[in-house]
């Protein structure tokens, strides 16, 4: 026991300080995406041509990158001659609309932005989610699951997750909605009491990501459930997920 007690007074405090500070991401951390249409010469689709899920377009001299089937490889990127695009280092992606998740060149980023008052009152201090996994590879998981280990402690948010949708305020759906898990998710949706909140974390939950069009899958979660919060990416770094969870809080504004 006194082994144990100096080890972790040698390991001090671990957990992340996010959002008190800034949070630290390697510099090949794919985030935010910059574009820049003044670099495309005209008739030029390299970037587009390159992207095997159509995530981005160049056209009428506007660059449109939609985040929601972005995998955030760097595809696009490595395929542009003029250097028109690139991922910057900012982890906030999330959004309340999938509309939210269409970048233009030259328009104003929409940020996720606090549920309602009522909603707030309900679950601003302690909200529990039911994780339903819809077919993905686990990559969402993997990286949700993070969320409770003691580097990131989530529980100190009062974000906990939970076996039974009976016990949850909400669904966190990640994977593309499987044929065979169509029904599963309405049927836990329906477990869950009102009111309620439903998050679709990862592409493959917000757009059916590298599975869409297939006919065994849904193309996410979208056309099934009313969604209150998108989270890009594949898989939606630890960062990206805990600022949209406390922006729909309203712990970060």
């Amino acid at each position: 026991m006194i082994r144990a007690m100096l080890a972790r007074i040698r390991q001090g405090h671990r957990t992340t300080g996010y959002p008190r500070v800034p949070a630290v991401l390697p510099e090949r951390f794919r985030g935010y995406p910059r574009l820049d249409p003044s670099r495309c010469p005209g008739g030029c689709h390299a970037c587009g041509d390159a992207c095997a899920y159509g995530a981005i377009t160049h056209e009428a001299g506007t660059l449109r990158l939609d985040m929601g089937k972005c995998i955030f490889c760097p595809e696009c990127v490595d395929a542009c001659p003029h250097e028109a695009l690139a991922f910057g280092n900012d982890a906030q992606l999330s959004s309340n609309t999938r509309e939210g998740l269409v970048v233009l060149s030259g328009e104003e980023r929409q940020k996720t932005r606090a549920m309602g008052d009522e909603l707030i009152s309900l679950f601003g201090r302690s909200i529990k989610f039911r994780e339903v996994s819809a077919g993905g590879c686990n990559g969402c998981e993997a990286d949700t699951n993070v969320l409770s280990t003691i580097g990131w402690d989530l529980g100190r948010f009062g974000v906990q997750f939970v076996a039974s949708p009976r016990h949850a305020d909400g669904l966190w759906i990640t994977g593309p909605v499987t044929a065979n898990m169509k029904e599963a998710v309405r049927i836990a949706y329906e477990a869950v009491p009102s009111p309620k909140i439903v998050v679709a974390c990862g592409a493959c939950a917000i757009g059916g990501g590298p599975y869409a069009g297939s006919p065994e899958a849904s193309d996410g979660i979208g056309g099934l459930l009313p969604v209150d919060l998108y989270i890009p990416g594949c898989p939606p770094h630890p960062v990206t997920i805990l600022d949209g969870l406390l922006r729909l809080l309203g712990k970060i504004r």
